[in-house]
């Protein structure tokens, strides 16, 4: 715990201001991007990692030298809520009563925490840059959800600690859509393309692209759910169209490369590492100018590594590599006019 605490000191040192645009104000949580320590209390935390429920469990959260906050905590996810992936499934932290107004979690009802699913130390590198994706999206548009990395000490009822990793809160939709001047946007189970903000549809498009992650579908949901998957549409209040699609979940991403993602049905590629271009074709000029817009953020977006504590040498190094194959194809002309020419109509 020593060495997480160390390792934060440093990367608060690194880490230069974000440049917020001036309607982008998040709240205080995600106003900043040094690294927090947290402890979270609770009955669901056991040695050998989450007891499983399909109910709220009550417990409280704490920021060194705050009183407590009481939360409720559940099971959230898909893959990585089923117990033989994760022994450690992310969360939902529930706020029941209003945070204390001079408190980092101010204004919060509800987040994610991603959690570092598995015991054994390489998971801890798939957060990290999975934490890392996060902040290149937030380096192209405030229409990006924010994110906080924390060092959790996860205790049992006892007060005992279980276990202590990173992990990281990620800013609510409503939260992202208000700061933007926009609402979350609620749709059926499927929509049309034309229904999508053609600029917004090129950048996700383009960044998905960039990352190498085919987990995602702008225009419909899950099976038996609403739209979408992996992504949330914002826009106008009331609106049914322009609506821009923010992705999230990038741990099925060939950029993080967890050993459980695996390619989604129907798309033909033999493993998560092999990029497939998934932008539609009547927003094929928005996304060549989303691309050409990432490669000018070349250096920010690798520099974004230098901030991530225990970050190690040979997984920046791999990351590096593998955003370096796109910023080749972003820069050839030859490689983008027959990457456009494979978009879905």
């Amino acid at each position: 715990m020593r060495m997480l605490r160390k390792t934060m000191m440093i990367a608060a040192a690194l880490l230069a201001p974000s440049a917020l645009r001036a309607a982008d104000t998040p709240k205080p949580l995600f106003a900043s991007d040094a690294p927090l320590h947290i402890t979270i209390q609770s009955a669901m935390f056991r040695s050998s990692g989450v007891a499983r429920s399909n109910s709220l469990v009550d417990g409280t959260l704490t920021v060194d030298g705050a009183p407590p906050i009481p939360i409720k905590l559940g099971l959230r996810g898909i893959t990585r809520k089923e117990s033989d992936v994760c022994q450690f499934p992310p969360l939902r932290v529930e706020f029941p009563a209003r945070p204390p107004e001079d408190s980092l979690f101010a204004g919060q009802k509800k987040l994610k925490l991603v959690t570092h699913c598995q015991s054994r130390e390489g998971f801890q590198q798939y957060l990290l840059l999975e934490y890392a994706t996060y902040k290149m999206m937030n380096l192209v548009t405030p229409l990006s959800f924010r994110d906080r990395l924390v060092s959790v000490d996860y205790a049992g009822a006892d007060g005992r600690s279980t276990v202590a990793r990173f992990g990281f809160f990620l800013e609510d939709t409503d939260d992202v859509a208000k700061r933007n001047g926009m609402r979350q946007a609620k749709m059926p189970a499927r929509i049309g393309a034309g229904q999508l903000d053609p600029s917004g549809a090129g950048r996700q498009a383009a960044f998905e692209y960039m990352i190498g992650n085919l987990d995602w579908s702008s225009i419909a949901g899950p099976a038996g759910a609403a739209c979408c998957h992996n992504v949330k549409l914002v826009g106008a209040a009331g609106a049914q169209s322009g609506l821009v699609p923010l992705p999230y979940d990038y741990d099925f991403s060939g950029l993080v490369d967890a050993p459980y993602a695996t390619p989604p049905a129907g798309i033909n590629v033999p493993n998560v590492r092999v990029r497939k271009w998934r932008g539609f074709c009547r927003t094929n000029a928005e996304a060549q100018a989303a691309i050409a817009d990432l490669l000018s953020h070349r250096d920010a977006i690798l520099a974004v590594y230098d901030t991530v504590p225990e970050l190690t040498p040979a997984t920046k190094a791999k990351a590096t590599a593998y955003l370096g194959g796109f910023f080749a194809i972003a820069a050839s002309p030859d490689a983008m006019a027959k990457l456009m020419a494979t978009c879905i109509n």
